[in-house]
């Protein structure tokens, strides 16, 4: 904190985290929610072109723990596949209704381990990430 990146680095510089970044190059317009299922859980929304970073992954979703402990790795290792996609499946369809998003974006390293995609939902793409920081620069 307080560290002038500009200033070290003699150039503008735009500090993004990863679900935010890919969520930007998987955006195709609307409300759509990004869902990063890796170690953890990441989450963004875009609402007509304005990103917001979210800390979906801390709420609590049943017996205690929350979203990223069923989603994350942490999940996937407990649950095993099977019931860690049919977490994704309920996870995304609650998500999806409560925030109102008209499509709902999978991405991050574990979305490859999803055998059929929740209705309302696209597949992601790490590389889309390379399109989400070049439309950072853009208006």
């Amino acid at each position: 904190m307080g560290f002038n990146f500009r200033r070290a680095f003699g150039c503008p510089i735009k500090i993004i985290n990863d679900a935010a970044m890919q969520a930007l190059g998987s955006y195709k317009g609307g409300r759509m929610l990004f869902l990063g299922l890796g170690t953890g859980l990441g989450a963004a929304m875009i609402v007509e072109g304005t990103l917001q970073p979210m800390e979906l992954a801390h709420l609590i979703y049943k017996n205690g723990r929350t979203y990223e402990d069923y989603l994350g790795l942490r999940g996937l290792e407990r649950s095993g596949k099977k019931k860690w996609r049919k977490h994704v499946a309920t996870i995304t369809k609650r998500l999806k209704a409560a925030l109102e998003a008209d499509y709902v974006v999978l991405g991050g390293g574990n979305s490859k381990k999803l055998k059929k995609l929740p209705p309302g939902t696209l597949l992601g793409n790490n590389e889309n990430a390379f399109l989400g920081g070049f439309r950072m620069w853009q208006k």
